[in-house]
């Protein structure tokens, strides 16, 4: 009984042992497993807004996990200095190229410009502009007003829908506490398409903005409007061939039979 104990102990032992000799070497293999250091990528040291050309003092560099690599981010400040701004940035956000205007785009309203836009700035004045309500980043209507020779009468037309306001004077950016701001030329983003629209409908007659809901992108089927159809008269084209005349029939002709009996003559009238 007292060596089966023993064989017991012994073997006890002799595992506690071989498992302590294992861990200590699993221990001593991840101990000398080298620790990789993080990415260091280009951030933002303040808050930038749109339009803002980045200078060496708004940037900093921060730790990133090696692990989790950032597409299109910078590891040199020297590649974002010059470059604008194209959305806002917080301060501590790592900045990546789609963030930013093409190297050598220039300032301001150039390096908001997407590829085939072109910005294009109409007159308008207080009134015309929503009352001070066409801010940055707004979506309105474009209409005008105009006469010709096959319009006598003043005719209103929307030519443009949903575009896109990109400033309000020299304003790029809406002001934070929602005020109006009076201005006389509003700057709009549109295709080249629209653009020869809008230059056009400015030559011919007075430009009007009709400011949108920002979730209404629909495009609706607004027909011109001329100053009879206010007094709810229809509107006929100039030139137009006149309605023609409606003829009464004529009566038909009677007959008549005449009676002479002496010297007393009569006539009755037939149809």
């Amino acid at each position: 009984m007292a060596r089966r104990l023993m064989l017991a102990l012994v073997a006890a032992l002799v595992i506690s042992g071989l498992f302590t000799f294992w861990l200590s070497r699993r221990v001593a293999h991840a101990s000398h497993v080298p620790v990789q250091p993080p990415n260091q990528y280009v951030a933002a040291a303040r808050s930038l807004d749109p339009g803002e050309t980045i200078r060496r003092e708004d940037l900093s560099m921060i730790d990133w996990p090696k692990s989790h690599p950032l597409a299109g981010s910078f590891m040199k400040i020297d590649d974002v200095v010059g470059r604008s701004v194209l959305y806002p940035l917080a301060s501590g956000q790592p900045i990546l190229d789609r963030q930013l205007a093409a190297a050598g785009s220039g300032i301001g309203l150039t390096g908001r410009i997407p590829t085939g836009m072109r910005a294009i700035a109409l007159k308008s004045d207080e009134v015309v502009g929503v009352a001070g309500f066409l801010m940055p980043g707004t979506h309105v209507d474009v209409l005008v007003t105009y006469t010709d020779n096959n319009h006598p009468e003043p005719v209103t037309a929307t030519v443009l829908q949903d575009a896109e306001v990109l400033a309000a004077g020299h304003q790029v950016q809406p002001d934070p506490s929602g005020k109006p701001v009076s201005v006389d030329v509003v700057t709009l983003l549109l295709s080249p398409e629209e653009a020869e629209k809008a230059v056009l409908a400015s030559e011919k007659g007075t430009i009007h903005f009709v400011l949108r809901n920002g979730g209404d992108h629909g495009a609706a089927g607004a027909t011109p409007v001329a100053l009879a159809q206010l007094a709810g008269l229809p509107s006929t084209p100039k030139g137009a061939p006149p309605a023609p005349e409606v003829q009464k029939p004529h009566a038909p002709k009677p007959w008549v039979v005449e009676t002479m009996m002496g010297d007393k003559r009569s006539a009755v009238s037939f149809y």
